[in-house]
C-alpha cells in the first residue's frame, strides 16, 4: 500500500516557475514507476510526466517537455516536479501516482492533488 500527499501548489503568474512535491508513504515506493497527471477543469485528466524507480527512464508530454522536469528521491521517499516558464493552459489540480504496470496509464495509487493556477 502506498499513500501519496502532494503539496507546492499555488497562484503565479506566467513565466514563473513552481516545484511540487510528492511525500510517499509504504516501503514499495521506491519500487515503483511514479507519475504526474493533472486535470483542469473540464477537461480529462492527462499524463504529465512519468518516472522509473530508479529515475532512468523518464516520460514527458509534448505539452511540457523542455519546461517541466520530474525527479524522486528514493531514500526520502519523495518525488518531485520542477515547472518552469509556466504558462495559463498549465492550470489545473496537479496529481502524483505510483504504480508497476505502465508509465502513462493504470497507476495503482494517487494522492489528492495540489490546485496550480497560472495568471496571464
Amino acid at each position: 500500500q502506498v499513500q501519496l500527499v502532494e503539496s507546492g501548489g499555488g497562484l503565479v503568474q506566467a513565466g514563473d516557475s513552481l516545484r511540487l512535491s510528492c511525500a510517499a508513504s509504504g516501503r514499495t515506493f521506491s519500487r515503483s514507476i511514479m507519475g504526474w497527471f493533472r486535470q483542469a477543469p473540464g477537461k480529462e485528466r492527462e499524463f504529465v510526466a512519468a518516472i522509473s524507480w530508479s529515475g532512468g527512464t523518464i516520460f514527458y508530454a509534448d505539452s511540457v517537455k523542455g519546461r517541466f522536469t520530474i525527479s524522486r528521491d528514493n531514500a526520502k521517499n519523495a518525488g518531485y516536479l520542477q515547472m518552469n516558464s509556466l504558462r495559463p493552459e498549465d492550470t489545473a489540480v496537479y496529481y502524483c501516482a505510483a504504480g508497476n504496470r505502465d508509465y502513462y496509464a493504470n497507476y495503482d495509487y494517487w494522492g489528492q492533488g495540489t490546485q496550480v493556477t497560472v495568471s496571464s
